[in-house]
């Protein structure tokens, strides 16, 4: 008795998911337009050989995926594919000042916590991996590369050591851009300079994250990144696409 329910609940499942993309294809197609009333249940029922209970559960798909809309009284009415939700941080454009400064400040409001955080919670394996990070912009830096790579490593490091994953989310989610050095077009030797000074500020970071010190990483992480907020706009201001 009960294998006999269960392979009836089975058929009837794939009578309603086959009845349903049936339907899906139609409208897609256009054999059903925005407006149209889809055939009453009756008529579904007698036109696909299927029972009541499968039309409805398959229009109860169609709405949930935003393909009709039952009106009361009236009937089932073709809509408007609901449109997927914009996702943020899409429409960045890193050669743009407004967008930089934009980040920065966002960045400060999270980061500067986040590293008060880390100076709370940080492991010694944590430890260890900061000042690899820290380490690695040097070594780059000293190579003539750039460290745009390092540097957002050193930031994700931070914030991992936060142990509060959403911390990391959030600057995975905003991407390595969020270290905008490469979109500049500065000269080199002005490049050069801001990385030394970006490189004193981390070093400033990491001590008092190391030291356990929740207050001054703080300040730390909000002088780095509302200064740099400052030095980028004057940047940008000196290059002439930016003029």
């Amino acid at each position: 008795m009960s294998k006999t329910g269960g392979e009836k609940r089975q058929a009837n499942g794939t009578l309603v998911e086959n009845l349903a993309e049936t339907l899906r294809e139609a409208i897609v197609a256009g054999e059903y337009k925005v407006g149209d009333k889809l055939p009453s249940e009756a008529q579904l029922t007698l036109n696909h050989g299927v029972s009541r209970t499968v039309v409805r559960e398959a229009v109860t798909i169609l709405r949930a995926d935003g393909l009709v809309e039952p009106r009361q009284g009236a009937g089932v009415f073709i809509i408007d594919p609901v449109k997927s939700a914009v996702q943020p941080f899409q429409d960045i454009d890193y050669k743009k000042i407004s967008t930089v400064l934009e980040l920065l400040e966002l960045r400060a409001a999270v980061e500067v916590e986040a590293a008060g955080l880390a100076a709370q919670r940080r492991s010694p394996a944590q430890e260890e991996d900061m000042v690899l990070c820290l380490q690695q912009i040097d070594q780059c830096a000293a190579a003539g590369q750039s460290t745009a790579d390092a540097d957002f490593a050193l930031h994700i490091s931070i914030a991992a050591a936060t142990n509060n994953h959403r911390f990391r989310e959030f600057l995975e989610m905003i991407g390595r851009d969020i270290i905008p050095r490469a979109a500049l077009g500065v000269d080199k030797a002005e490049l050069k300079s801001n990385v030394e000074r970006l490189q004193k500020e981390h070093a400033q970071i990491i001590d008092a994250v190391l030291d356990g010190d929740v207050e001054r990483a703080r300040d730390a992480m909000r002088v780095h990144l509302l200064g740099g907020r400052q030095r980028y706009r004057m940047i940008l201001r000196k290059a002439e696409k930016f003029v």
